[in-house]
Formats: C-alpha cells, sequence, structure tokens
C-alpha cells in the first residue's frame, strides 16, 4: 500500500470516483466548486493506493477554536468496499495522527453520521472518544451533497 498527499485541485478531482463511495450522486462540477472553497483554508487528501486501486481516502485541514486551539479535522473518510477490515482505515488515521503530532496540535476531530455504527466502532478503537453532539440546522437542502 501506498499514501500520497494530495494538494491540488487536479489530483482530488481525478478521484471523485472513491468519494462517490460516500456521495454517490456529487457532481463532478459540484466536487470541484467546493473543493476549490476548501484548498485555500489548508485542505487536503490523503489517498491509499493499492497498485491503480484507490483504497481509501480521506480530507483533513487544521483549525484553531478557542476551546481547542489548533487542531486537525479530518473529513469524508471513505474506504473502498473491497479495502474494509483490511487496515486501509487504520493507516489513514495512523498517518492523520502522525501529521498531527508532527504540527504539534492538540487534538484531531472528525464528525460521523449518527446511524453509522460501524464507523463509531472504528473510530473508538482507533482511540476517539465521543465529546458532545454536532448541531445543524439545514437552511437549504436542495444544495445537500447526498
Amino acid at each position: 500500500m501506498e499514501l500520497k498527499e494530495l494538494t491540488t485541485l487536479d489530483e482530488m478531482l481525478s478521484h471523485i470516483d472513491a468519494i462517490r463511495h460516500l456521495y454517490p450522486n456529487i457532481t463532478e462540477e459540484r466536487y470541484s466548486t467546493y473543493l476549490s472553497q476548501m484548498i485555500p483554508h489548508n485542505y487536503k487528501q490523503l489517498v491509499v493506493y493499492d497498485g491503480e486501486i484507490v483504497a481509501g481516502i480521506t480530507g483533513f485541514w487544521q483549525g484553531v477554536k478557542l476551546w481547542s486551539g489548533p487542531y486537525m479535522e479530518i473529513d469524508n473518510f471513505v474506504v473502498a468496499p473491497d479495502y474494509r477490515r483490511t487496515g486501509v482505515g487504520t493507516l489513514m488515521t495512523d498517518y492523520i495522527n502522525k501529521k498531527a503530532e508532527e504540527l504539534d496540535l492538540n487534538m484531531i476531530v472528525l464528525d460521523a453520521y449518527v446511524e453509522n455504527f460501524k464507523a463509531h466502532r472504528f473510530y473508538y478503537n482507533q482511540g476517539y472518544a465521543q465529546r458532545g453532539y454536532h448541531f445543524i440546522k439545514i437552511l437549504n437542502e436542495d444544495r445537500l451533497t447526498k
């Protein structure tokens, strides 16, 4: 397995099929628009390759909040169905952990859907703890990526 950080729009766009495991209906136009807004805010992606196959992909970015100080956020964590339970997810979280430690960040945060119990178990096994609730108020459901 090979891990690679992606930093450019073109690199990220070339892996839209991997993102579609999570968001099957995302269009290239929407993906490009959102990435173009995210990349200037330190957004990067990590890809795990098995030869030419994308076994896993996740976004990550740095931020600072008053309550936490500097942190790393994992965003859109995807392991391809054929690679689940093979260690690919752990490769990605280990990489993010190391990166956050090198940057001297205080914590790593992520969101997981309430009903995604398999993800919850995985994150608990990786040392993550549930700290609170992520509340949302949808203002325009038609613009959500589903």
